[in-house]
């Protein structure tokens, strides 16, 4: 009975209900998937590598066991998550053309992409206001941001993301059972790529998914910008101008690891909306590039601008290029 209706009032049996979805990867560029595999994988075993090293350098040198680098290293987990949940489905394409996924599988991917992505921004409006008190306040700073807060800051990240974009997957579950078409014309299951293949009123869906953009980029951006005209007032008011760069020189690595994580996922966010006249493969090329370049680029950053993280490094290279004695 259910199908005869489904019938009457789908014209065409032009809707369906998948239990499964097939991902392009990089659609307009298939003959060449197996040459996009080496930059791709080669970009995902450096963030392995990068973001594996500075949890292993913090976790090994006490001197940076501060609130700025436990959050590095929440920045690190997030950025392996992210990355994972993206590359070896994506080179999985590209070697084997395993495009299939399951619509649960697929709904799991969305949810781990979007909610980690919310949680690295809350780490960063976090590591702004770590920078707020250590420049403008540097007195309390130790006793503000004890473990235990810092920690407490970390879960609550955690759990704006799970809240923010827990509903995401359960109202395509929901309230869009029916597709036109099984085709992802993405690389990985995005929000927007799932929904427009829907059937039906997505109105909610949209909004959400928009509303949620809002909460996250605008107000996070504003309120990270906000901490930072406070500090450069802080900054502008010491004596010298020695100390003043010394100063702003501690949130250097934050303001460049900020700048990496905003413009990439902006400029996406803003061509996948607005950008009609852009090929798709350069919105899936964009897409993909905003969830690995800061797994990439933020250990690099952190490494270079950190003396210990530096001096560390450079340590355990030295004694691992030194001949051991028989």
């Amino acid at each position: 009975e259910y199908s005869i209706l489904l019938n009457m009032f789908i014209p065409n049996n032009a809707c369906s209900v998948p239990s499964s979805f097939q991902l392009t990867g990089i659609p307009g560029l298939e003959s060449l998937h197996i040459w996009l595999s080496i930059p791709f994988g080669s970009m995902y075993l450096v963030a392995l590598v990068g973001n594996v090293t500075i949890l292993a350098m913090v976790k090994m040198e006490h001197s940076l066991h501060q609130p700025m680098y436990f959050f590095l290293c929440m920045l690190a987990v997030i950025d392996l998550v992210l990355s994972t949940s993206t590359m070896p489905k994506l080179l999985a394409i590209f070697w084997f053309g395993a495009r299939n996924i399951s619509l649960d599988a697929c709904l799991a991917q969305m949810f781990f992409i979007h909610c980690f992505a919310t949680v690295e921004s809350g780490i960063f409006l976090a590591m702004a206001f770590d920078r707020y008190v250590a420049i403008c306040d540097p007195l309390h700073h130790t006793s503000l941001l004890t473990h235990a807060v810092v920690g407490h800051l970390g879960l609550a990240a955690l759990l704006r993301g799970v809240l923010y974009i827990g509903p995401l997957p359960l109202l395509i579950r929901l309230r869009l059972p029916l597709y036109r078409t099984q085709i992802i014309t993405h690389s990985y299951c995005e929000h927007m790529a799932v929904v427009t293949l829907a059937c039906g009123d997505t109105r909610v869906n949209n909004l959400y998914g928009m509303g949620i953009g809002f909460l996250v980029l605008i107000l996070d951006s504003l309120a990270i910008s906000t901490s930072y005209v406070m500090i450069f007032r802080a900054v502008l008011g010491l004596a010298t101008q020695d100390a003043r760069f010394k100063t702003l020189g501690t949130c250097g690595s934050h303001i460049c690891a900020i700048l990496v994580f905003y413009i990439p996922i902006a400029v996406s966010s803003l061509t996948h909306r607005f950008g009609h006249r852009v090929p798709p493969h350069i919105h899936i090329l964009l897409a993909n590039f905003y969830l690995l370049i800061p797994p990439i680029l933020n250990p690099v950053v952190y490494a270079v601008r950190t003396k210990q993280i530096r001096e560390r490094l450079l340590h355990i290279l030295k004694a691992g290029t030194q001949p051991k004695d028989i």
